[in-house]
């Protein structure tokens, strides 16, 4: 018997306590916990024999895309950036390694091509070749005011954001038979910038169109692979009481009026890069609790 419940009570909704973390922020010290479908995601075999990279795959949005992967049947490389994310990659990793794929962590710095090069690479060499490459690595800083926001931190977002989107799927194509799929995680501010993430929410409308166009490169040339896009809404991460003023308060603005929490995310993800979306290219899912994103 289904079990459908009210969208707007389902997880926690604002105010949240009070609270503020360093950048990029970590799970455990999140209030409340964030949920990634550590007890909930049920797998069906869409992605099994699937070798998939993630970037940012260690907490948030990555995370629960890790764990639905493999619970779908994919062994996961996790790329992420920081020390101080090592032991959020590690809960990742053993979660992951539960479903019984193929787990491999990789810490660098993603605005490097060098390091980019090397996160394709690893998973050559460790997987023998790549079907999903999901792009979902960010930075934000919130800024509420154009005199606030340096050129290092406008040059980070877009390195972050974008510039490491570029460098990524120009070293997987190669590699990547018909059938394979790139998605890059875009956002609610794709369509609806806030006004205190001016930088971020650019770099994010450029990953719209750099989907699209991309999609139409690939599939004029005949490779098979597809491009595509998951846009999210407000979502429970380590990046909100690390980035942005009133984390407490975060969501409540939603049409949902709450934030979502990352295993909300994940189906998009799957979908798009199992078999069942064959004709989906060029498209931008919008997970946006409701905000219209047209």
């Amino acid at each position: 018997m289904a079990n459908f419940k009210n969208p707007h009570t389902k997880y926690p909704v604002p105010p949240f306590p009070k609270q503020q973390q360093e950048v990029p922020g970590t799970e455990s010290k999140m209030k409340p916990q964030a949920d990634h479908g550590e007890e909930s995601y049920q797998g069906f075999g869409r992605l099994k024999g699937a070798k998939a990279i993630i970037t940012g795959g260690d907490s948030g949005i990555g995370r629960a895309v890790a764990i639905a992967y493999a619970r779908e049947g994919a062994d996961v490389l996790i790329s992420y950036g920081y020390d101080v994310e090592d032991k959020d990659a590690s809960d990742t990793a053993k979660i992951v390694k539960e479903a019984g794929v193929q787990v491999i962590l990789s810490k660098g710095d993603i605005q490097d091509e060098r390091y980019c090069n090397e996160i394709i690479k690893t998973a050559l060499n460790e997987f023998g070749q790549i079907d999903i490459l999901v792009n979902n690595a960010a930075y934000q800083m919130a800024n509420t005011s154009l005199e606030d926001i340096t050129q290092a931190n406008w040059d980070r977002t877009f390195s972050t954001n974008i510039r490491s989107m570029f460098f990524l799927s120009k070293a997987a194509v190669p590699h990547m038979k018909p059938g394979s799929s790139i998605i890059n995680t875009a956002s609610v501010n794709s369509y609806h910038p806030n006004a205190v993430l001016l930088d971020y929410a650019a770099s994010k409308g450029a990953i719209q169109n750099f989907t699209a166009n991309l999609a139409q490169m690939l599939l004029e040339q005949d490779k098979g692979i597809r491009v595509n896009a998951v846009a999210p809404g407000p979502v429970w991460t380590p990046l909100i009481p690390s980035t942005m003023p009133e984390p407490e308060k975060f969501g409540a603005n939603s049409p949902i009026k709450r934030p979502a929490q990352p295993v909300e995310i994940a189906p998009a993800y799957v979908f798009l890069a199992s078999d069942e979306s064959s004709y989906i290219a060029g498209a931008t899912i919008a997970v946006t609790g409701g905000k219209i994103a047209i």
